[in-house]
């Protein structure tokens, strides 16, 4: 396994981490639908930040950023870093969809009643941890390809500096 995917990997427990701690936080004001949305960019923020500085470092860092103090960024520095955190957010947010998408496939494809089975397993006890699983495989797959390939890609960089 690559080194990248290995601290893609966990940057998402950190995730998983604040995502759930925020959300029982923000739950009792926020109510559980409410927390999960504050929930969820807590999450998204800190798996950008760390992905950033760590996973990616070698290719998040633009030409004007290396070379000012770190008091003053220039315009683009900060334009760059926003469009990147947008990026992130945007592609984090499909990669929930995959997520989502493949937990309800899998429901949907055992039929999600008590006599389904597979390889002589009655399987409903276990589907909603099977669907998340699976899902989580495919987010996670999806989330890490956008984000080596799309957000954090050198050439993505080099047509914002432009």
């Amino acid at each position: 396994m690559s080194r990248q995917f290995l601290l893609f990997c966990v940057a998402g427990v950190m995730g998983l981490v604040v995502d759930t701690g925020v959300l029982y936080a923000a739950a009792p004001w926020l109510g559980w639908y409410g927390a999960r949305l504050l929930s969820f960019w807590c999450a998204a923020s800190t798996t950008w930040a760390f992905n950033r500085r760590f996973t990616f470092s070698t290719s998040t860092t633009p030409k004007a950023e290396n070379q000012a103090s770190e008091s003053a960024l220039p315009a683009s520095s900060v334009s760059h870093t926003l469009a990147q955190y947008l990026r992130y957010l945007a592609s984090m947010l499909l990669g929930g969809a995959v997520n989502y998408a493949i937990y309800v496939a899998t429901l949907k494809g055992f039929g999600m009643n008590a006599n389904t089975a597979w390889m002589g397993l009655a399987l409903s006890p276990w589907l909603g941890v099977l669907g998340v699983a699976l899902g989580s495989v495919g987010g996670l797959l999806f989330n890490f390809a956008s984000a080596r390939y799309f957000v954090f890609a050198p050439d993505a960089q080099d047509s914002e500096n432009d």
